[in-house]
């Protein structure tokens, strides 16, 4: 057998193989990216279903176009089993996935309790200045601030009143337990 003769006969083969493919597949339609797609199973449900070309039809009968297919009257309850025997079935959910989910939620919980007990610890603190601070407005000695000119200015009653009633606030809100 020579060269020719050879190559002919692997383009032969090659072509009844593709035709073998096309007659096996019962369904054929358009995917979202243009090619034609032909297959033993239904497309998924992304599909328009202008898009879908041929379909198998109940009965042994042979696979027909969509356009001709809608053109004939069929119930919806008849062509809704063919779609859902022909789906294939989910037999359980997929191990790594649900480990990785797992761990990814079990990090966001480790995450969310070292937060809270950054913002636990920083409520204690400012609730120990505050008191430390109510104790000082408290005891009666004279307190003096600094104004923004840098000058030092003595507390009236009336600032001293206001200072406590702010710390009593910060009080109030941070040391609750």
């Amino acid at each position: 057998m020579d060269f020719k003769s050879a190559s002919k006969t692997l383009i032969l083969a090659l072509a009844s193989s593709s035709f073998a493919l096309t007659a096996i597949a019962q369904w054929q339609w358009i995917d979202k990216d243009g090619h034609k797609v032909f297959s033993d199973r239904p497309p998924s449900t992304e599909i328009p279903q202008k898009n879908i070309l041929k379909q198998p039809h109940r009965g042994g009968a042979a696979a027909q176009p969509a356009s001709d297919a809608a053109a004939t009257a069929q119930t919806p309850a008849a062509s809704a089993p063919v779609g859902k025997s022909s789906a294939p079935k989910l037999t359980g959910k997929d191990a790594e996935l649900e480990a990785r989910k797992k761990q990814a939620e079990e990090q966001e919980m480790v995450k969310k309790k070292a937060e809270e007990e950054t913002q636990a610890k920083a409520r204690a603190e400012s609730c120990e200045r505050a008191q430390k601070g109510l104790a000082t407005m408290q005891s009666g000695v004279r307190l003096s601030t600094t104004n923004a000119k840098g000058e030092r200015e003595v507390m009236d009653d009336a600032a001293r009143t206001v200072e406590t009633k702010r710390i009593q606030g910060i009080i109030q809100s941070d040391c609750k337990k």
